[in-house]
């Protein structure tokens, strides 16, 4: 199933989100309209899909190495 409008802006935001003044959790419910726990559940479940890593899979790399530093530092 491709990239609906909703996947490719949070991959498009989380490339740009550090060109927006004030803290990331603002720019999110400014430019998504959602809140930052929804937007981070998106993206985590985003991340694993094939056609996220095919749009941008530089990004995609990235969020997975820090989600698995993450997951090994707690122990999860």
């Amino acid at each position: 199933m491709p990239l609906d409008d909703r996947d490719r802006a949070l991959l498009d935001f989380e490339v740009q989100w550090t060109q927006h003044v004030g803290a990331k959790e603002e720019a999110i419910r400014a430019q998504l309209n959602m809140a930052p726990a929804r937007y981070y559940q998106l993206l985590a479940r985003l991340i694993d899909t094939i056609e996220a890593q095919e749009y941008d899979p530089m990004l995609v790399r990235r969020l997975r190495r820090q989600r698995d530093t993450r997951l090994a530092r707690t122990g999860g």
